[in-house]
């Protein structure tokens, strides 16, 4: 998948949030109506918004103690469909939590049947990349990625297709 700073036509999407579960649900809109404007299916983009979901409620619960006036920065990068791609989307998530080892943050053993804790296991089989990386000076930050793989459908509103073009349909 393309990097979204090769993509210099598409410009981010920025927001900041605090860590409130209040707001999780306008990240997850978001980021689910971006997905299908790229190019995902409706079960797709919700299993997107689910990766979001989790990222951010760890942030909060794990990162920030389940503090809710701490700062979470939200960077979306749509990547339209072109001759080489489908589209996708990058999402990267910044915080103030404490910064940790990349490497300490494993989802627990499958095996181990129990509620929660399923959290980084189900972002990492939805997401095609998952890269956590500590900032400078203090906090976290999450890169995720996924291509979207639509190419037998029909392109989505401002895209041009290479097929024949559809029948128009009557209105009476």
């Amino acid at each position: 998948m393309k990097k979204a700073s090769q993509h210099s036509e598409v410009k981010p999407i920025k927001i900041e949030l605090v860590s409130d579960p209040m707001y999780l649900c306008g990240a997850r809109e978001l980021v689910s109506c971006i997905a299908h404007r790229v190019g995902f299916g409706d079960m797709e983009c919700s299993k997107i918004a689910l990766a979001l979901d989790e990222a951010m409620c760890n942030i909060i619960r794990h990162g920030y103690q389940r503090q809710t006036d701490r700062p979470i920065w939200l960077t979306i990068y749509p990547q339209k469909p072109d001759e080489t791609t489908f589209g996708g989307i990058e999402i990267i998530i910044e915080d103030e939590a404490k910064q940790i080892n990349p490497d300490t943050i494993i989802g627990r053993d499958l095996s181990d049947i129990k509620p929660g804790g399923l959290g980084v296991h189900i972002m990492r089989e939805v997401m095609d990349e998952v890269l956590y990386e500590k900032r400078r000076g203090k906090g976290m930050r999450l890169k995720m990625s996924k291509s979207a793989p639509r190419p037998d459908q029909a392109p989505r509103i401002g895209q041009r297709s290479s097929g024949p073009t559809p029948a128009k349909r009557q209105v009476s």
